[in-house]
């Protein structure tokens, strides 16, 4: 069983130089090696590294003394001798995800192998730019490390997502927690003891779909962050595109209608002000308030606290009135996705966050849109898919940032 410290020092570049700073980013090399093909030879290995094969070798078994890696056992090879095969150990070390919405968190444990050991999906919360929500998001991952069975420090480190601008680079959020000029991650850092990252919940979204759900051989894709926001994840050439200063993806806040509608960006007209979530809350109470009826009111529902996944639901209990303004809302996404088909003429597009869940009542009408308002020639080429993964998206996303953050190579 590896020692905490030890793995710790093996990604710790800071006191390093010379050939320990060389060896340290040799292996580093070897795990994003093993990451792409599970298990190797000391001879492939050393193909791949272009070293000697003593020199693999040596790393290898410091690898294994250290815990991070072990032998698999042996193979028949091509020269009829077998070949030990070595691969990472599973629990050496973990990584936590965590993915931040309005008013719940879903919070994840990766191990080593990046294989997801344990999630806990939608802890009540308020995301709110408040210190009282911080120190709340704060107690919750800590109450989730001290409900896990391993030591603290086997954890390396935390991603969290959050929406609206951020700048993941130095872990700045510039739309919630910033009531102070030390960066979020830091102060959160600091509070519970692990190297923090931050991430935009929509790209993170779109890494853990890229990495474990819809997307296979497709190199350009747009995923859709659907909730009560609208986020957009772009992927170019198999890479998540950040853009100059790391703020891309503000989908939602493009101005396509000629409204009085603020949005909560402090502008009119914005995507989000009829084509998201909370939209789609606004627009039921209004119609409400104007005396159209719903089960959710016949079930005694008080008005002003309907959620949208109060409606989300209603929609599968094939309420009319949701079912409807799903379609109104699908029609003015599909409206705004034709315009990124024509300007990026994308392999794939994914819809994905909370309102994803309600299926063909809001792919259908968005895919009818898309025909409807971009040109045949671009979109004929673009598939529209509902996010495999759901709700472990943003999850799975912020573990595997956590934990490409932490195995990169400077």
């Amino acid at each position: 069983m590896p020692k905490p410290q030890i793995i710790k020092d093996v990604f710790n570049d800071d006191n390093a130089s010379g050939v320990a700073l060389k060896n340290k980013v040799l292996k580093k090399l070897i795990f994003k090696y093993l990451d792409q093909t599970d298990a190797s030879s000391i001879t492939d290995l050393s193909k791949e590294l272009l070293i000697s094969v003593p020199k693999t070798t040596s790393l290898v078994n410091e690898l294994i003394v250290e815990g991070m890696i072990k032998d698999y056992g042996k193979i028949d090879s091509t020269g009829g001798r077998k070949a030990s095969m070595y691969g990472l150990v599973s629990d050496a070390c973990f990584f936590i995800g965590v993915d931040v919405k309005k008013y719940y968190i879903n919070i994840g444990l990766l191990n080593f192998k990046k294989q997801l050991v344990t999630q806990k999906n939608r802890i009540p919360y308020k995301l709110e730019n408040t210190q009282e929500s911080l120190t709340q998001l704060i107690q919750i991952i800590q109450g989730f490390i001290k409900e896990q069975s391993i030591k603290k420090d086997k954890i390396l480190s935390i991603a969290i997502n959050l929406s609206g601008r951020i700048k993941n680079t130095i872990g700045y959020s510039f739309s919630f927690f910033h009531f102070q000029e030390e960066p979020l991650s830091i102060i959160i850092q600091n509070e519970i003891g692990i190297k923090t990252f931050l991430e935009n919940d929509s790209r993170a979204m779109a890494f853990g779909e890229c990495n474990f759900g819809e997307v296979s051989s497709e190199k350009n894709a747009l995923f859709v962050n659907i909730d009560y926001g609208i986020g957009l994840g772009i992927l170019i050439n198999n890479e998540i595109y950040y853009g100059k200063s790391g703020f891309s993806g503000e989908f939602g806040h493009i101005r396509f209608f000629d409204n009085e509608i603020i949005c909560h960006c402090g502008k009119k007209g914005c995507l989000e002000t009829e084509a998201s979530g909370s939209a789609l809350v606004r627009k039921f109470k209004d119609k409400i308030e104007q005396g159209s009826t719903s089960i959710l009111i016949k079930k005694n529902k008080l008005l002003e606290n309907i959620t949208l996944t109060d409606l989300i639901q209603a929609a599968k209990d094939e309420d009319v009135l949701c079912i409807e303004l799903l379609a109104e809302v699908g029609e003015k996404i599909g409206m705004g996705l034709a315009a990124m088909i024509n300007v990026f003429n994308p392999e794939l597009i994914i819809l994905g966050g909370t309102l994803s869940e309600t299926g063909d009542f809001l792919r259908l009408p968005i895919r009818s849109a898309i025909n409807k308002y971009s040109l045949s020639l671009v979109n004929s080429d673009t598939e529209l898919r509902l996010s495999k993964l759901g709700e472990k998206a943003g999850i799975l996303g912020a573990c595997l940032i956590a934990r490409n953050k932490i195995l990169s190579v400077l």
